[in-house]
């Protein structure tokens, strides 16, 4: 068994033990109550059963009803109870993490604390051409891509337009493209580059194992790339500034102990759908608070897989890109690290791209990052433990807050807590949801994410009910993750549309006819029907105001189900 099961296993065994022994202790749970059964009835019996429900009058009723309260009341609450405890553990969890991290980078952002206060940046010397080459760096830009039809010309031509001399850097397309026509466009359009002077490179593979990491470890082994200081990362979709090099290699030369320089992803498409507006919340929180908070205090996040700077030398000492996971990215960054390594996060330096446009392709996005990170958990924590180059507190850091809390704890809280237990709470009056777990620290995570977000309140409820939903997601993707389950190491690339931002249809490929399991989200849409049950019946039985948040919450199931993502079409 694996440091990663036995760690996890531990864990949630301290919390399910203590989630009971919070339950015995306030009452919630009572295992001595005694368990009685009713007697069967027959088809006349549960009408008689039914209507006596509704009107009280009923003695079989009222037996079949009493059986029922026994059961609800000695097995199922009980059992749920330990499950509320336990997302009540998880969520102070989460809380107090969030808390953390919002407080480092609102305290960076009161101070104005930036990145070369604590490392060393000035222009590189000889950064006027005329001056010669000489002392800048051998730099290469890698840009890994699969059938980019949709984006290809932008990224490349960005790649060959960055400032840098021209001896000293080397574009290399790692094209991984099956289809012919399109493998043709890229290598035309590489020979274009090359033909105005450009240094580049066009590679292909015989296969495509390990995907982008293989394609990243294939691209190294060629000369040129051996001979580079650094390598810049780009997806396809990516387009760096002109002086991105310029304002991100100078921490790499002036500070030896820095592995990597990790620039923020800012959105073309931003404003295109409300789907749209809800990942950019989701990826700014991820920026502005996640990776500033590891960036100045343990100088450790992860590697976001492009818009970044490597040092070769780190790659190599860190063992080279691996394909176990489908977070190669994560993975290496972790690898670095634990031999001593330091990373940067320069949050003024922007690189533009594309969000999914659709939600099918966005789930699929979260799936893998949310897979792969459980599963590099499973597979790193022994590592972090017996780690010789990095201090205790900062291994803590790692285990607990980098892999515990935001790959398992967040996702599996959210959901089973919100999703599952507050709606069927409905139907189970003896079940004991404290008001602080159930709506302060939902509000905590609120505010905390609208501070940094002041312009985006609009839009708050609509991305609270959106990652209601992403929770299921999440929550399924990293049980698959963590404990390897069929599925765990797939890789579907996220679909572009480039430069076609308004026009959905994909450039140059006909549009294909769709089955209905393509068209429609049907564990969405179950969801949603378990939500609007839950609803109705406490809208019938108990009357409680909770009924209306489950109806929304339903709502949301239901649209995004469809695929509706805040635009006049659905069920595409």
């Amino acid at each position: 068994m694996e440091a990663g099961e036995v760690g996890g296993a531990l864990l949630f065994a301290l919390a399910a033990a203590a989630a009971v022994a919070a339950a015995v202790s306030v009452g919630a749970v009572d295992f001595t109550r005694p368990l009685t059964a009713g007697p069967l009835v027959d088809l006349h019996g549960a009408v008689t059963w039914l209507i006596g429900v509704l009107d009280g009058t009923s003695s079989a009723a009222a037996d079949v009803y009493g059986a029922w309260v026994a059961v609800r009341a000695g097995v199922i609450a009980p059992v749920l109870q330990v499950a509320v405890w336990a997302c009540m553990v998880m969520s102070v969890m989460l809380a107090a993490e969030a808390v953390y991290n919002n407080a480092i980078s609102l305290g960076v952002k009161a101070i104005g604390w930036r990145p070369e206060w604590r490392f060393k940046w000035k222009p590189l010397d000889g950064a006027d051409e005329e001056k010669g080459s000489a002392h800048y760096p051998v730099v290469l830009v890698q840009i890994p891509m699969y059938n980019e039809i949709e984006v290809y010309k932008l990224s490349i031509a960005a790649a060959c337009e960055l400032q840098w001399p021209r001896d000293r850097i080397t574009v290399q397309v790692l094209d991984d493209s099956t289809d012919p026509f399109i493998k043709n466009l890229v290598e035309l359009e590489c020979e274009s580059w090359a033909n105005k002077g450009v240094n580049i490179k066009y590679a292909t593979r015989t296969s495509r194992k390990g995907f982008k990491a293989g394609a990243l470890k294939k691209g190294m082994e060629y000369d040129y790339a051996r001979q580079s200081e650094f390598i810049a990362i780009f997806d396809a979709d990516f387009q760096p500034e002109p002086d991105f090099l310029l304002r991100t290699i100078p921490f790499l030369v002036h500070n030896p102990e820095v592995a990597l320089v990790q620039a923020r992803w800012s959105f073309m498409n931003e404003t295109t759908s409300l789907l749209t507006r809800v990942q950019k919340m989701f990826f700014d929180y991820h920026f502005k608070v996640e990776q500033e908070a590891g960036s100045a205090t343990f100088a450790f996040f992860s590697f976001n897989g492009t818009a970044g700077v490597w040092r070769t030398l780190a790659i190599k000492e860190a063992g080279g890109w691996k394909d176990r996971t489908t977070v190669e990215d994560m993975d290496l960054a972790v690898r670095a690290t634990l031999k001593g390594w330091k990373f940067i996060y320069v949050g003024d330096v922007k690189v533009k791209s594309e969000l999914p446009s659709t939600y099918k392709a966005y789930c699929r996005q979260q799936f893998r990052w949310a897979s792969g990170g459980a599963n590099l958990f499973r597979k790193m924590a022994k590592d972090v433990l017996v780690a010789k180059d990095v201090s205790l507190l900062k291994k803590f850091y790692m285990l607990y807050s980098f892999f515990l809390v935001r790959r398992v704890v967040a996702p599996t809280a959210a959901c089973i807590l919100y999703n599952i237990i507050v709606p069927v709470s409905v139907t189970i009056p003896e079940l004991y949801l404290p008001v602080w777990g159930i709506a302060y620290i939902p509000t905590v995570l609120t505010i905390v994410t609208a501070i940094r977000h002041p312009k985006n309140l609009h839009i708050m409820p609509f991305w609270i009910l959106f990652e209601s939903v992403m929770t299921v997601h999440r929550m399924s993707a990293a049980l698959t993750g963590l404990l390897e389950l069929e599925g765990f190491n797939q890789w579907v690339v996220t679909k572009k549309v480039g430069n076609d931002l308004e026009d959905t249809e994909v450039p140059l490929l006909q549009k294909t006819r769709k089955r209905l399991r393509d068209r429609v989200n049907f564990r969405e849409i179950g969801f949603s029907v378990f939500l609007f049950f839950c609803a109705s019946y406490n809208l019938v039985f108990h009357g409680t105001t909770s009924y209306i948040y489950l109806y929304i919450q339903g709502l949301a199931f239901l649209l995004l189900g469809l695929n509706f993502t805040g635009t006049f079409s659905c069920c595409q």
